[in-house]
């Protein structure tokens, strides 16, 4: 293979092929009204009151590659929504730094017996709209989850849930359709989140509504109730207007509250002064996560301090970030996954041996030195090092051009084939597929690159209309389950995860079997037995677990980023 510095040089001249696809917004997201926050002059400093001190914390300014695609946490599992959506929602239970489960909403569970949980909730909590969080918003939030209406591509998560039965006002029982040992870590997830029952109610009333629907909120939570083709019906006929009013009002109990959304520019938080749980509540004043898609852009933000938080800084702007008088890095190793993967429906990548040859012809150690700067861990497969049921014994592919060749041969492709590959506009990922056009030519494969806006990048690939695509994921539960599972399962296509639309028989019946066992060491023999097959189905490249690079200006104190790339901004502050 040609010298990787080589095919950097020759970026200008590969880039000619790449084609642009502009999108003027994200059609999952209704815009908010314009930002009329007026707590941050320009450059997010903190105003001052008559005295001349800053009012609080500060006011924070997150600089982001891409725009939110939903701040409905039963919507979209993208990272920047994530981001917003951690600090406004919050979930019965979290995950600490350890990567183990904590109490949050609820203080409180016991596992009744194998498929029934009964947690105790917090009392004296208050959503933004103040109104109170108690059994009954549980069960409204879960039964939302898992109504069709709402088509969540978060509901795998909760899909062995059969029911919530409310015990009294501050005790609920989550039933289970069969035992399912990370329950409390799928809790945990940001698609956990709390959403007030009043804009649930009003949200699926204006969903009818729009729909021509005549009918209450209550008569249709009945229908619900006894499910059947009434219900599927009117859960059809509602389904684009389900979440629409959410979108534009999003209440949760967290430590802010939203203000203002200027869709493609930014989304504004502010201080939740009623926090229910004064040691742990915000200090800032406010957090505005601004859209700035050009990374030089986002670095020159946090250098003139019309940033303080730079998002996504790449690893071959550790130097330019370290050097500047101003600014610092944050290098947080993760549970994430790159890798570039192939839709198994689209000919000739059907073929396991196609797959397996391309595999091959990619040397993951190249794309981490050249792309990477040398940050991050190689990947042997889906799960990161520290999430269990990952085993280190296992050998996945990796560089052989001889052995990728004679692999196209035994296929039948030895001349080779034309395949498009997608990306959106995050440059690594950019260099990554231009990467792969030139690795590719050694086995006569003519790589196409097509560049789209994040949302329509989501909705291309969650649609199945693309033949390879270069994206990462994350096992935000630290558990196999949840990095495997909506990767692989044959249903979980499209937008919950499974963007190779992998069909594999042995494959979902270990993936059910490893969810549904419940001791730890049978688990992780099923893990590993999956591991090992997934190497000769090959449904992805995978290229290494890495490490979140994020540039600081020097005057914010006490910002975080977990293991899972969410910003922790409890403690954070802005100074002068």
């Amino acid at each position: 293979m040609k010298n990787f510095r080589l095919l950097l040089m020759m970026a200008m001249v590969a880039v000619l092929s790449v084609v642009l696809v502009a999108c003027a917004d994200d059609s999952d997201v209704d815009p908010a009204a314009e930002n009329g926050d007026d707590a941050t002059t320009e450059n997010g400093e903190s105003t001052e009151d008559a005295s001349g001190e800053a009012s609080g914390g500060g006011d924070l300014v997150i600089s982001e590659a891409s725009d939110i695609v939903s701040l409905d946490p039963h919507g979209n599992n993208d990272v920047p929504s994530s981001n917003v959506r951690n600090n406004m929602y919050e979930s019965l239970t979290y995950l600490d730094e350890n990567m183990e489960v904590q109490p949050r909403l609820a203080t409180e569970w016991t596992e009744v017996d194998d498929t029934t949980w009964e947690f105790t909730l917090k009392e004296g909590v208050t959503f933004h709209d103040g109104t109170e969080f108690n059994a009954e918003v549980v069960e409204a939030n879960l039964e939302r989850l898992l109504d069709p209406a709402v088509a969540s591509p978060r509901m795998f998560l909760y899909e062995m849930v059969t029911g919530v039965d409310v015990v009294d006002d501050y005790t609920v029982h989550i039933n289970l359709e069969y035992p399912f040992a990370p329950i409390l870590a799928h809790l945990a997830h940001d698609a956990g989140g709390m959403i007030s029952k009043e804009v649930i109610d009003a949200d699926y009333e204006a969903a009818l509504s729009e729909a021509g629907e005549e009918m209450s909120v209550e008569e249709y939570y009945e229908l619900r109730e006894e499910g059947g083709e009434s219900h599927e019906e009117v859960a059809d006929a509602i389904t684009d207007e389900v979440g629409n009013h959410i979108a534009d009002n999003p209440v949760g109990t967290g430590p802010f509250e939203f203000e203002s959304r200027a869709a493609g520019e930014n989304v504004v938080l502010a201080n939740y002064a009623e926090y229910h749980d004064d040691e742990n509540a915000a200090q800032l004043d406010t957090v505005t996560f601004k859209v700035v898609p050009e990374t030089g852009a986002r670095l020159a933000e946090i250098e003139t301090g019309s940033s303080h938080i730079a998002g996504g800084a790449e690893p071959t702007n550790i130097d330019r970030i370290e050097s500047h008088d101003s600014t610092e890095v944050d290098l947080t190793p993760s549970l994430g996954l790159s890798y570039v993967g192939f839709n198994v429906e689209q000919e000739p990548l059907d073929d396991p041996l196609v797959r397996q040859a391309i595999s091959y012809a990619i040397d993951r150690e190249a794309i981490i030195e050249g792309i990477y700067e040398g940050v991050g861990t190689p990947a042997e497969g889906p799960l990161a090092p520290g999430v269990f049921g990952y085993d280190d014994s296992v050998e996945g592919i990796t560089y052989d051009l001889e052995r990728a060749q004679e692999l196209m041969a035994e296929a039948g492709h030895e001349d080779g084939f034309d395949i498009e590959i997608l990306t959106n506009d995050q440059p690594q990922r950019i260099d990554t597929a231009v990467y792969m056009q030139e690795a590719l030519a050694e086995l006569n494969i003519n790589v196409s690159v097509q560049q789209l806006e994040w949302g329509a990048y989501l909705e291309t690939t969650a649609n199945g209309d693309h033949d390879m695509f270069v994206l990462g994921w994350s096992t935000v539960t630290g558990d196999a389950d949840y990095g495997m599972y909506p990767l692989l399962h044959s249903t979980m296509h499209g937008d919950p995860g499974n963007r190779s639309f992998l069909s594999n028989d042995n494959v979902d019946e270990l993936l059910e079997a490893g969810r549904t066992e419940t001791d730890p060491e049978a688990r992780e023999e099923i893990y590993s037995e999956l591991q090992e097959g997934l190497v000769d189905i090959a449904p992805m490249i995978y290229i290494h677990h890495q490490d979140f690079v994020t540039g600081i200006n020097s005057n914010v104190e006490n910002f975080e980023i977990d293991a899972l790339g969410i910003y922790q901004l409890r403690e954070t502050t802005v100074s002068e």
